[in-house]
């Protein structure tokens, strides 16, 4: 059995994806870049395997991610808040490829960070769209929920 991570270091961890994401969508400058400024200016606590896995695989997966949630969108992924935008690729990335984590912590995680960082009402629009993504990446779980 492998150590358990404090849900405050994996939190702290998501909202760093977040914002380095956010960094990425921005200034296009290269994620090894970004995740090596990332690791040197944040010290303390924080999952950092979990922000090296997604940080590093979103970029390499985008076109896979955005192929997910882009028929659940009303708009084009270009005219989303570049907030928004990193919480789809943090949740849709997470109930894709991190199974290890149940799917209701996903959501609930993202929709946190909207209501920190991003514009009134961001929450309910990430919820939306990361809760209709559930049945489609996540059936057996969603299924066993209902």
């Amino acid at each position: 059995m492998g150590t358990r991570i404090p849900v405050a270091q994996r939190r702290r961890a998501r909202q760093l994806i977040m914002q380095a994401l956010y960094q990425w969508f921005m200034s296009r400058m290269e994620p090894a870049e970004i995740s090596k400024q990332f690791h040197a200016d944040n010290p303390g606590k924080i999952d950092w395997d979990y922000f090296d896995d997604i940080f590093t695989n979103v970029p390499i997966q985008a076109k896979q991610l955005v192929a997910s949630f882009q028929p659940l969108l009303d708009r084009e992924v270009s005219a989303i808040d570049p907030v928004e935008k990193a919480l789809l690729y943090l949740g849709t990335y997470e109930l894709s490829y991190r199974i290890d984590v149940p799917y209701r912590v996903v959501i609930n995680e993202c929709v946190e960070l909207a209501k920190n960082y991003g514009a009134t009402d961001s929450h309910k629009y990430i919820n939306g769209v990361l809760d209709k993504l559930v049945p489609k990446l996540r059936m057996e779980e969603h299924a066993g929920s209902t």
